[in-house]
């Protein structure tokens, strides 16, 4: 069935592209982090989210108290995303009140009936899997679809890059967190190609699992900020001509 996928002529495209022309912004979130030095690094480079995975099979799993360890000694206040696999809506729910986290983010085989009644924001990612988004973006009501890649056997996207094209057509109607693959040198290609809400980056930023690299993080953010202000002067151009 194909009624998950959204036309690229989807009127909600319009719609958002007058909003972007207005004031566009576009969302960073470093995800993955295990250490409080690289969570310092990540703010230092711009980014507005920083990604924690409780996830216990994750190479960069931390548990809540750690979490919430690493936020309290950054000195400042952040937005902190928590990343969950399948775990019950009342950990997540504590441990989103532990870790005094903006946004919770799901990312294994949840159902929105379980989870609807969260206190926080919800993030539901998405994969394009079979010709179709898995889980159906319409039966879950997110602020954000984390647009991942696709990787046989695991819940993240393994370093893959995703599908853009589908995710643009994800990102015409829906706020799109893009995620998969994404570095430095090819963020820039992605943004152009997806126009999401945001991007997301975990192995990009890396000098190994749980370890980022400053230089890298400071590099992707550039890149990031970099097209995010020429999509702008596009789309105004656009505009202006139309």
């Amino acid at each position: 069935m194909l009624e998950n996928i959204l036309s690229c002529n989807d009127p909600g495209e319009a719609q958002r592209s007058q909003t972007m022309d207005r004031s566009f912004t576009l969302e960073i979130k470093i995800c993955g982090l295990t250490r409080a030095e690289d969570a310092v690094a990540a703010l230092e480079a711009g980014a507005d989210y920083l990604g924690f995975v409780f996830y216990p099979r994750s190479p960069r799993a931390v548990t809540p108290g750690t979490a919430r360890k690493i936020i309290d000694s950054i000195g400042v206040s952040c937005n902190a995303v928590g990343v969950f696999v399948n775990e019950t809506p009342e950990f997540v729910e504590r441990t989103a009140r532990e870790c005094q986290l903006a946004a919770v983010q799901l990312h294994g085989d949840e159902r929105w009936c379980e989870y609807g009644g969260l206190s926080v924001p919800l993030w539901r990612a998405v994969w394009f899997r079979g010709g179709i988004w898995v889980p159906d973006p319409q039966s879950w009501r997110a602020e954000r679809y984390v647009a991942d890649a696709a990787a046989p056997g695991i819940y993240g996207g393994g370093g893959r890059a995703g599908c853009w094209k589908e995710a643009a057509c994800l990102a015409s109607g829906r706020k799109v967190m893009l995620a998969g693959g994404l570095t430095p040198e090819n963020v820039a290609d992605a943004i152009a190609a997806v126009r999401p809400a945001g991007v997301d980056v975990v192995s990009g930023v890396e000098a190994a699992p749980g370890r980022k690299d400053r230089a890298k993080l400071f590099a992707f953010v550039k890149a990031v900020r970099l097209a995010a202000e020429k999509l702008r002067e596009e789309m105004l151009l656009g505009r202006d001509q139309s």
